[in-house]
């Protein structure tokens, strides 16, 4: 199953930096999901001035509890860089 996430950064002062120190381990964390093709399509939630306040994935993920391992160890989830995510099935429009 796909499944679609956005998730959105916390707001406070330290906010940029802790998302900029965790994001090496958070993108050698989707490589491993591509390199196990469960990783499709992801990246950058922007404001209108460019900031990043956030992430979108779209993840294929066999079971449910693959997505609840990922929910508790995508290194953003744990070390506090999301406050809010949000996770729904997708399906790809076939075109």
């Amino acid at each position: 199953m796909k499944y679609i996430i956005h998730a959105y950064d916390h707001t406070d002062a330290d906010a940029l930096t802790r998302r900029m120190a965790t994001r090496p381990d958070h993108l050698n964390y989707v490589h491993q999901l591509k390199e196990n093709n469960q990783f499709i399509l992801g990246g950058a939630l922007l404001n209108p001035d460019g900031d990043m306040i956030g992430s979108m994935l779209i993840l294929n993920l066999e079971t449910d509890d693959q997505l609840q391992d990922y929910l508790q160890t995508d290194p953003y989830i744990v070390q506090g860089v999301w406050d809010k995510v949000d996770v729904k099935p997708f399906r790809q429009a076939d075109v």
